[in-house]
């Protein structure tokens, strides 16, 4: 490999540091915070435009009653790990051949490394009139902080009528997240004599209801006990708020569409979701959008002093803050590897967690890594509902992701060499 490849950016920059983080979110955060304990020497700066860090996986209980949204908030500053600078701009353009970033504030930052780990985008507008009706008109979603909270005042209030529930196209932010709204919601209804009342409806454009076949028996248990009607190819494409319609259009099994308006009282969307539209127009994409990384390594195949990691990159992994856990200690030691001219010693085996509450009090714990196997962290029988696992998502993960992962402890996280 030659040894220009890491070279220092030539002075066309205003700043520079060994590696640049794009991404103050959870892959982010995490990656800095390991990098650090290792090598405390290296110049890190984490590019974030935003001034609040959240903790993502506890919105759906937040939307069941079940957590305080303002837990799951703190101030970007508090999260950015000792030593690191962070920089209150965003990544407008990458420059690759010459290590540099151009930043919103008109400045370019040169780099030896890049992690790009900026999350996804939620492409709210991709479903005509969602955005418009948000918040009000019994449209909620749990896929943001100020709206899960409407969604349990929508759920405690409801005493029956028709509830839609919406998924789009994979790949999404924690691929069980729009059923876990849904399962919390019919128990919370269960539990107060409504359900009966209750028409529910689940929309989803996949042809399964979960990817991972292990799984799928012990969350169909839930949507029998709970009369719930699966529709699959089922695509969300309009919402009249005012009228309360939903438009869905559906796609058989020969590719025909057909276009269905429902009624509803509540209605839970998930917007279809990409890698944000700078990654996707980038040289560091693949041709589906996403940084592209060798699903091992985490290593752009293109540039070799570039890491990709979390929400936005290319593995066919399952995007959770459990795989964000451990990438971090992937890329942090492959990218150490790489700078110091070793083999990099480790591989990401695809791990992911989907914690899904399919009621107040029980949990199916799946985890998995590439190809659906089955990558239990502790022994517990992930394919029944258990309250084991429901006291380790609303008690102990909470506390494992701001007091660990976020400061580099790496509990129950390093891979195999």
């Amino acid at each position: 490999m030659p040894s220009d490849v890491f070279a220092t950016p030539q002075p066309t920059t205003t700043d520079s540091a060994d590696i640049v983080i794009m991404g103050g979110g959870a892959a982010g955060i995490s990656v800095a915070a390991s990098l650090r304990r290792r090598r405390p020497t290296l110049s890190i700066t984490i590019v974030e435009p935003a001034d609040t860090h959240y903790y993502q996986p506890a919105w759906t209980l937040v939307g069941a009653g079940e957590f305080e949204s303002a837990d799951t908030a703190r101030p970007m500053a508090s999260v950015i790990p000792p030593g690191v600078t962070w920089l209150k701009a965003a990544i407008t353009a990458f420059a690759p051949e010459q290590n540099h970033v151009s930043l919103s504030d008109g400045r370019r930052l040169g780099y030896r490394f890049l992690i790009v780990a900026p999350g996804l985008q939620l492409n709210w507008e991709a479903i005509d009139g969602l955005s418009e009706t948000l918040g009000q008109n019994g449209v909620t979603s749990n896929y943001r902080f100020d709206l899960a909270p409407y969604t349990w005042s929508l759920v405690k209030q409801f005493r029956g009528g028709n509830a839609l529930f919406t998924q789009p196209p994979m790949p999404i932010k924690c691929a069980g997240a729009p059923q876990k709204a849904m399962y919390l919601s019919a128990d919370t209804w269960r539990r107060q004599g409504v359900l009966d009342k209750a028409r529910i409806e689940f929309h989803l454009v996949a042809p399964v209801l979960f990817g991972v076949k292990d799984f799928v028996p012990a969350l169909m248990e839930y949507v029998n006990k709970y009369g719930i009607s699966l529709n699959f190819g089922s695509h969300l494409r309009a919402v009249d708020g005012a009228r309360r319609v939903a438009r869905f259009e559906i796609v058989n099994a020969e590719g025909q569409s057909t276009f269905v308006d429902k009624p509803f009282d509540i209605l839970h969307a998930v917007p279809p979701q990409s890698a944000p539209d700078v990654v996707r127009a980038s040289p560091l994409a693949d041709a589906a959008g996403w940084c592209a990384v060798d699903q091992g390594t985490l290593q752009h195949p293109r540039h070799a002093n570039v890491f990709g990691m979390g929400d936005a990159c290319s593995a066919p992994n399952a995007k959770t803050a459990a795989a964000a856990r451990k990438q971090a200690v992937v890329v942090a030691e492959n990218l150490l590897a790489t700078l110091d001219g070793r083999p990099m010693p480790l591989q990401y085996d695809g791990y992911g967690a989907c914690p899904l509450t399919v009621e107040h009090g029980k949990i199916v714990l799946a985890e998995f890594g590439y190809g659906g196997k089955l990558l239990p962290t502790f022994p517990i029988d992930g394919t029944h509902a258990n309250r084991i696992a429901w006291v380790l998502k609303k008690y102990i993960l909470p506390q494992v992701y701001w007091n660990g992962m976020l400061r580099g402890r790496e509990w129950l996280a390093r891979p195999a060499r």
